[in-house]
């Protein structure tokens, strides 16, 4: 008996040592892992890499700017529906373990012990909790340590945060394939819905994800994914979170994925998302860009951007297609499946509705063609084969604009086409309607150019071309392409001269003129457009109407191209503008936009605007970290709302760069312009406008640039290396037209409203040859003149001095050419 006491004794004694080494061991241990684990404390401030969201002024999508893909959601506004399927499929057991699931762990490692020397990778038990502290804290190391360490971290997490923080924490950070992180990211990038649109079947498929995300591809591994989903399915009817009803519907229902595309989600947007892009970063670099989640809210009007568009692409092909038919894009061997092989082929994917397509069989009345097949989500191309018809009809523009008018008439579409060529066709249109089947040759424009449409009182940039194609060439031409903006620049002369004593009605010489630039220089003769010919006196209004060159020099001669330079750099339009008279006919280079804003100050009465595509830029807290609008609204915070105060007024306080008085002179001098000289064509808007048309040296660029009370439009055409556009390109007949187009659209339903005279000026009937007060019972046209106070005409005249052989006034013993202006009242 004292044996067996001593015995058990010993036992106890051996079982406590034991014991009491286990428990040092795994203090120990717990010590020994626990002295390097990551500080669990960050994940209280923890701000996740967001994505930054573009959105035009009406709220539709513009653009998405991220390294991983994320919208960060709280976990009150996720759906039951979607938190219950990532519990069924990945921890059903979340809101009642402390962190770790012991019998998942079992489980693993007996699974782990089968598998021991498979090389297969060892099966997870993971919590939700451990996960988080893996993604956030840890590494995917495979091993026992990382393990160790992730089922500590685990513990003190579940006693730091409650349940509800820690699983928002896990489905935002999870990576759901496809770029996705996330669960309402993965919601827009797979089904293009949010989280609360989710079907049953939708959801388990994204809770079925976190396992093998690129195993599971909706496309690739279709089945695999089906089966998948649809055991997340079983779990949620088998933890009562779903109907039997629901759960066999879900099963049904197929794997249909509608992918959102990375490119700008509005029609015709990319140039604008990219500029604005551009612009954040410049604002705040990279990190803020791609992470920092910003809610930008663009000026882009998205109806106006596709007007824009679609006016600018009409334009650049009508004018190429002038020039005749260049041949295809490629030739490409069509034995064999020709889908595989035109698939291959580089299109352009924003110019819809153009489409690529490969030329299969030729006649003398058709061709046949087959279209570029698309590609399925995971790359795959598609079997499906369309087919079309370009009739002779499709192909009639071919016909180059250098064949005399009565030269032989395209006879055959295989004089044109034949097997092989690859080229872009679009549905034929007649009577407005597309021919079913039938379709039209087309061919990309060799020439480009840029439009933009502002608000002149605010400087919002509403809708921005950049070129043909986005696709083709991310060359914004509207804010990077440095071009001359010819006879466009004439306006800011003017308004120089009208600051500066001239009027609409000062007569000056339009004839010969010879500029002596120095030694060495030789003597400059500038011409008018029309060589040699010459309307002799003429007021200023009529020379800005039809753009007389000689004019504008002799007005820059006698004003000073320094202060013009000043008015330039005022304006914005250059930084610094040599002191060459040239440059008085826009020999200098600027942008479409800096044009624009110019032209958004004469428009607005002479307020400085400085242009935006911005409104307004929201952290991801929702606080306003840029607004563009710094005007002061007072009034507009009503504490216990309207009694009947008075209204809110907006107080601004820009500077200010032109007189009022003159910006409406020379917005009336260029409504003549419009009205009846070189940019008559768009008097069939309907609508009060203003413009300026500008056409280079040899034809390189033309222009045009114009306004309403509330909208300013400017564009150019020219080749990209700058060659002539050919003899008959000018700005009244080639780029006119499309601004015509555009503002048609714009403008149609807007009322007529007139331009707005300011306080001062003085509106005067004068005769719009002399600029004088007509006698009374005279012929002649009149109009009415706007005067800034004593500057209108006398009753009477007293005109001093003699008139040369060609009619041109000038004073006793001076030269024809070294006086050129006379004023009411005299000659001076």
């Amino acid at each position: 008996m004292r044996l067996l006491v001593r015995f058990v004794g010993f036992l106890f004694t051996a079982g406590t040592v034991v014991f009491l080494v286990g428990v040092a061991g795994v203090a120990g241990a717990i010590w020994h892992f626990s002295k390097d684990l990551p500080d669990y404390s960050q994940l209280q401030d923890y701000e996740p890499p967001v994505m930054t969201r573009i959105h035009a002024s009406d709220g539709a999508l513009l653009g998405e700017y991220a390294k991983e893909r994320r919208l960060y959601l709280p976990i009150q506004a996720m759906p039951k529906l979607v938190t219950n399927a990532f519990l069924a499929a990945e921890d059903k057991n979340f809101y009642e373990h402390g962190g770790m699931d012991f019998t998942g762990m079992a489980r693993a490692a007996v699974a782990y012990v089968q598998n021991f020397g498979s090389n297969k990778r060892p099966q997870g038990a993971s919590t939700i909790t451990q996960q988080v502290a893996k993604n956030f804290l840890l590494t995917n190391e495979v091993s026992f340590t990382r393990k160790i360490k992730e089922a500590l971290l685990a513990m003190r997490i579940e006693r730091a945060y409650s349940k509800d923080r820690i699983l928002e924490l896990y489905l935002n950070e999870i990576y759901l394939g496809l770029g996705a992180y996330g669960i309402a990211a993965a919601s827009l990038v797979y089904f293009d819905k949010s989280v609360n649109e989710l079907t049953v079947a939708e959801a388990a498929y994204l809770a079925a994800l976190p396992k093998a995300p690129g195993t599971l591809h909706p496309v690739r591994n279709r089945d695999r994914s089906i089966e998948r989903r649809n055991y997340v399915i079983d779990r949620l009817l088998e933890n009562g979170w779903i109907k039997q009803a629901d759960a066999d519907k879900a099963r049904k229902e197929p794997l249909v994925v509608a992918s959102r595309s990375n490119a700008a989600h509005t029609f015709a947007g990319e140039y604008f998302a990219e500029e604005v892009r551009r612009d954040i970063f410049e604002r705040y670099g990279e990190k803020k860009l791609y992470e920092g989640g910003l809610s930008v809210r663009a000026t882009l009007d998205p109806k106006l951007q596709v007007m824009a568009r679609k006016a600018m692409a009409a334009g650049l092909v009508n004018f190429d297609e002038a020039q005749g038919w260049r041949g295809p894009v490629s030739k490409l061997d069509i034995s064999g499946d020709w889908g595989v092989k035109l698939a291959d082929v580089k299109s352009l994917s924003d110019i819809s509705p153009w489409r690529m397509a490969v030329v299969l069989e030729t006649s003398d009345q058709s061709a046949r063609i087959g279209f570029q097949p698309g590609r399925e989500l995971g790359g795959a191309i598609s079997k499906d084969r369309q087919t079309g018809l370009i009739m002779l009809e499709g192909v009639r523009w071919t016909r180059p604009a250098s064949m005399p008018a009565r030269g032989k008439a395209l006879s055959s579409v295989s004089q044109i086409l034949s097997p092989g060529d690859v080229i872009y066709a679009d549905p034929l249109i007649k009577d407005g309607n597309p021919v079913e089947g039938q379709y039209r040759l087309r061919q990309l424009p060799e020439v480009s150019g840029a439009m933009v449409a502002m608000d002149p009182w605010t400087g919002r940039v509403l809708a921005m071309v950049g070129g043909f194609s986005f696709d083709q060439s991310q060359f914004n031409r509207a804010t990077q392409a440095y071009r001359q903006p010819g006879s466009t620049f004439k306006p800011l002369v003017y308004s120089a001269a009208m600051d500066n004593g001239y009027t609409p009605s000062t007569i000056m010489v339009d004839g010969p003129i010879e500029i002596d630039q120095g030694p060495g220089a030789g003597v400059w003769r500038p011409e008018n457009f029309s060589v040699g010919s010459y309307r002799g006196p003429i007021t200023l209004r009529e020379a800005l109407k039809w753009s007389v060159n000689t004019v504008t020099v002799r007005l820059a001669q006698d004003v000073g191209m320094p202060l013009i330079g000043e008015y330039a750099k005022r304006f914005g339009v250059y930084d610094e503008l040599p002191n060459y008279l040239s440059y008085s006919l826009g020999a200098g280079e600027t942008t479409v936009m800096r044009m624009v804003t110019a032209y958004s100050m004469l428009a607005n009465g002479g307020r400085r605007v400085k242009p935006t595509l911005i409104d307004r830029i929201q952290d991801r807290y929702g606080r306003t970290i840029f607004k563009h609008d710094a005007r002061e609204c007072r009034g507009c915070d009503a504490p216990g709302g309207w009694k009947n105060q008075p209204e809110p007024q907006l107080v601004d306080r820009r500077e200010l760069v032109l007189d009022p008085m003159t910006a409406y002179q020379i917005t009336s001098m260029m409504e003549g312009v419009v009205q009846g000289g070189t940019a008559s064509v768009l008097r069939q808007v309907g609508k009060p406008i203003a413009g300026k048309t500008g056409t280079t040296s040899d034809g390189k660029d033309v222009w045009f640039i114009g306004f309403s009370p509330d909208l300013v439009v400017g564009l150019y055409l020219g080749y990209d290396k700058p060659r002539s556009l050919g003899r008959a390109a000018q700005g009244g007949h080639t780029a006119a037209p499309i601004v015509k187009d555009f503002m048609k659209l714009a403008l149609a339903d807007k009322p007529a409203t007139p331009f707005k005279v300011p306080p001062g000026i003085r509106l005067v009937r004068v005769d719009a040859k002399s600029g004088m007060r007509p006698n009374p019972g005279e012929g002649g046209r009149t109009i009415l003149e706007a005067f800034k106070p004593g500057t209108a005409p006398p009753d009477n005249y007293a005109v001093v001095g003699v008139v040369d052989d060609g009619g041109v006034p000038m004073q006793p013993g001076i030269p024809p050419d070294a006086t050129n202006v006379m004023r009411p009242g005299g000659l001076y």
